[in-house]
């Protein structure tokens, strides 16, 4: 029997809230209706390439800072970029925001990072702006469950 796909989780939060929403990612990805994964979870500031190269699929999470992803999220790609790129082409990736804006600015600057990796999106970013609210974190479970029931599938 094969091992289980590896799904990478890669975060920051300060507030707390984008914390809640990485939890409620890893809580859909291994709800097993959707399938059996191997989920990882780790703070921005810990990832490393090897974590990202070892991985199946990988999941950014982030709040919205000045207009920008987090800096914790961009030491991450500062310090991985080069030692991912062009080994990472295709691996399907999603993204979730926390922002008290409309979250945009973050959302378009991981977006221009993942399309140089040419990582593939399986899915809009999931995007909670304004009041944090129990439909975000529902929001967040979804993606995890889908993603674990895409990588097992075999369709992404």
């Amino acid at each position: 029997m094969a091992s289980p796909k590896k799904l990478l989780i890669v975060y920051y939060s300060q507030s707390g809230s984008t914390n809640r929403m990485a939890d409620a990612v890893v809580e859909g990805a291994r709800d097993p209706d959707a399938g059996t994964v191997d989920v990882r979870l780790l703070s921005a500031l810990e990832a490393a390439a090897e974590d990202v190269l070892a991985a199946d699929g990988l999941i950014l999470g982030t709040p919205e800072n000045f207009g920008y992803m987090s800096g914790a999220l961009k030491y991450f790609f500062d310090q991985n970029y080069y030692a991912c790129l062009d080994k990472v082409a295709g691996k399907p990736y999603a993204l979730f925001v926390r922002a008290g804006n409309d979250g945009q600015g973050a959302i378009e600057s991981v977006t221009r990072i993942v399309t140089g990796l040419k990582l593939k999106a399986i899915c809009d970013p999931v995007l909670a702006s304004g009041d944090f609210t129990d439909e975000c974190l529902e929001e967040c479970r979804e993606l995890g469950r889908l993603f674990t029931a895409g990588l097992e599938g075999g369709i992404f």
